[in-house]
């Protein structure tokens, strides 16, 4: 069993906002797989199915991007998916819009649901797959964060959006280092 996480916020003002391309990229990945996201347990909503051969959990945390940890922990153990089977999707302020990173652990990196699953697993060494949001020009971390795409993203979004769900799909089919040496140096504007 693989078990894919997106991260985001609930409620219908965080829906369109960068931090929750983690949701957007999980339910692309579950459209496209056949995967309906309609059950609730576990802190989720979620769905299983199959991704070529792979069982598949695809869950969507419930409990705000901060208390991710919860919802993690809760299916993780009881679905029994250790960590390295884990692939946590989330958005990244250091990467570039249209840039991603597949990482096999590391650190939080700030993202305070990354750091909120660290310390539920107490491990790190689940994967994760991170979306470039990039940085603020202007304004507050949060407001950026918390904001809607401009419209030069929007006009990209759904591309990205399918490239992520092609990187997810690659982690799980094909493993993490061959993802890796794949969409690490994916760069959208050089894919249009």
């Amino acid at each position: 069993m693989k078990l894919l996480v997106g991260l985001g916020n609930i409620g219908s003002e965080y829906a369109a906002t960068r931090h929750n391309i983690g949701f957007m990229v999980a339910e692309r990945m579950a459209s496209r797989s056949g995967i309906a996201l309609k059950k609730k347990g576990y802190m989720g909503l979620y769905g299983t199915g199959s991704i070529a051969s792979e069982q598949t959990t695809i869950i969507l945390p419930q409990t705000y991007m901060n208390r991710s940890g919860a919802c993690v922990q809760a299916v993780s153990s009881a679905l029994r998916v250790d960590p390295p089977d884990i692939l946590v999707i989330h958005d990244d302020l250091d990467l570039p819009f249209g840039r991603m990173k597949i990482s096999k652990a590391g650190g939080h990196g700030g993202h305070n649901g990354i750091r909120d699953i660290i310390e539920a697993l107490d491990r790190r060494d689940f994967v994760r797959l991170k979306i470039g949001i990039g940085k603020p020009e202007w304004g507050t971390v949060t407001h950026h964060v918390l904001g809607r795409f401009n419209s030069a993203e929007q006009m990209k979004l759904s591309l990205l959006l399918d490239a992520g769900a092609d990187a997810a799909e690659a982690v799980i089919i094909d493993g993490v280092v061959s993802a890796m040496n794949k969409f690490n140096s994916y760069n959208l504007d050089e894919n249009l």
